[in-house]
């Protein structure tokens, strides 16, 4: 891929949307793998028509929409199930983000996935950033976000990548811990860096 393209993640609670936010605040195209993984399950796509015909029409709402939640309980206890749903997505969502970053006109594209390392999604990106902050932290913060118990957000932890994994992967780590102002700076600080090495990346094309 001739674009350069950094791929940002971390863990639930960690404040990737916030960092992703400020990169766009400087113009920066963002290509958002959860907003991706709605759009080719939205009423009418291919991929809701091909979830009906596999799951049959009760997966869906009154108004003909995807519902998640009879979804979920579908796949939660069923393996094979899961595995077959994102067998169908995966492609999917990987294809309508590579269409999205070739179409992007700023000078780098940010990737935004939570799940890149796990989804193997790393491979498609110039540069890892991860979002960093305490696990206590990030059990506090989600918890208060989405009004969920902690036990729930520990399992999602525990089915994530760890944070050292995570970190010993990253080439970038922003640590976000402090206030949005020090937020601010590192991201700025970065902003440049991918400047340049795009415009280093894109020279050579």
């Amino acid at each position: 891929m001739s674009k350069f393209v950094v791929g940002l993640t971390g863990g639930i609670g960690s404040g990737k949307t916030t960092v992703a936010n400020l990169f766009a605040e400087l113009g920066i195209t963002l290509v958002d793998a959860d907003i991706v993984a709605r759009e080719v399950v939205a009423k009418g796509s291919a991929g809701l028509n091909a979830i009906v015909a596999h799951f049959g029409s009760q997966i869906l709402t009154p108004e003909g929409e995807l519902d998640r939640g009879k979804l979920r309980q579908r796949i939660f206890s069923h393996d094979e199930e899961r595995l077959w749903l994102n067998q169908l997505l995966h492609p999917m969502i990987r294809q309508t983000m590579l269409t999205q970053v070739n179409q992007a006109t700023s000078p780098y594209v940010i990737m935004v996935v939570p799940l890149l390392f796990e989804n193997g999604l790393d491979s498609l990106v110039s540069r890892v950033l991860v979002v960093d902050i305490a696990p206590e932290l990030q059990i506090s913060r989600t918890v208060k976000r989405d009004k969920v118990d902690a036990a729930q957000v520990h399992t999602i932890i525990n089915s994530q990548w760890s944070r050292a994994a995570k970190l010993a992967s990253a080439d970038d780590i922003i640590d976000n811990q402090g206030e949005i102002s020090h937020l601010t700076q590192e991201v700025l600080a970065l902003h440049q860096r991918y400047l340049q090495l795009s415009g280093a990346a894109n020279a050579h094309d």
